[in-house]
């Protein structure tokens, strides 16, 4: 062998070494690491998880306690500071009719959260238990499930919901809200829900929890359905952020809330007629409201990437 080689050949068995040293230091007693247990090692080295878990902790804590970032009671309003700027105590200056608009900001969260999350809830609890069992029994029951999920999935999620609201002209509430917004949410989840199912009940560990007599709804419950969770959450995080859109659609055409429940959606609207002399007006809800969707959108990116083993390997 030529001396050229011979460097060449000595880093290679000195690689080599390094790698069997590595696998001798493996414990082989540990027990093996999970699909959370990868996906959180995953999650925690990433900017945008951490940027957006920060951004929703905080809309969080502003809608359960908007106290504790403001004292200005956003009913009261002064015509005499009509679409004045900003000053000491209001740092984004007053609406039309003279109401604080960072008050009203910081109240109008609690209602595009709270919508967003009971929807979020019921649309996977409706959605999920339809697709699993559909994914689950298959056949006739499928195909019924199926087609039922077909004509929901077919209806346009906010023109529905425009037209259902109509109804309750004289009864919207959040859970007149809530409840429109998962009749019509339910069927992408499960979609999603029934795919998942049928890529895990026919695994290895299904077959054997059958041999050993566990019933069809027990294989569902405590071994399929926690196997398909992960498309399911990260589904129902980005699903979380639409429904809150939504929600602001339908209070700013003025069909969604009702006027003395204080949302973005309604402030946005109401914002319209001072976009050309004060448009900062409209500017501070509708920034709260693009913030708080992007953040849910980036952690179902986020959580996505790494419940995708294909996307870890990238």
């Amino acid at each position: 062998m030529s001396d050229v080689a011979r460097p060449h050949q000595n880093h290679f068995f000195a690689q080599l070494d390094v790698a069997l040293d590595a696998v001798d230091s493996v414990d082989e007693s540990a027990p093996p690491a999970s699909l959370w247990h990868d996906a959180w090692q995953n999650l925690r080295v990433r900017p945008i998880f951490w940027a957006s878990a920060v951004l929703i902790l905080l809309v969080i804590v502003v809608a359960a306690f908007p106290r504790l970032f403001t004292s200005v009671d956003p009913t009261f309003c002064e015509l005499k500071h009509s679409l004045g700027s900003s000053v000491g105590g209001h740092p984004f200056g007053f609406d039309r009719q003279g109401c604080d608009v960072y008050s009203r900001v910081i109240y109008g969260a609690r209602a595009s959260v709270t919508v967003g999350v009971l929807t979020t809830i019921a649309v996977v609890v409706l959605g999920g238990i339809v697709g699993a069992l559909a994914g689950f029994y298959g056949k006739w029951f499928d195909a019924l499930l199926s087609r039922i999920t077909d004509i929901f999935f077919a209806i346009p999620l906010v023109l529905a919901a425009i037209v259902v609201m109509q109804v309750f002209s004289t009864k919207r509430t959040v859970v007149t809200v809530v409840l429109v917004l998962s009749v019509f949410g339910w069927p992408q989840i499960a979609r999603i829900t029934r795919g998942a199912v049928m890529s895990v009940k026919n695994a290895d560990f299904i077959t054997a929890a059958t041999a050993l007599g566990a019933s069809r709804i027990r294989n569902l419950v405590q071994h399929v359905l926690p196997n398909a969770a992960a498309p399911i959450i990260v589904t129902a995080t980005v699903s979380l952020g639409t429904f809150i859109v939504a929600e602001a659609t339908l209070s700013f055409l003025g069909i969604g809330l009702p006027g003395t429940v204080m949302s973005w959606g309604a402030d946005i609207s109401h914002a319209q007629a001072s976009i050309r002399t004060q448009p900062s007006v409209l500017f501070y809800p509708a920034g709260a409201l693009a913030l708080t969707v992007l953040s849910f959108i980036m952690m179902g990116d986020a959580v996505r990437d790494a419940l995708d083993p294909k996307a870890r390997t990238r």
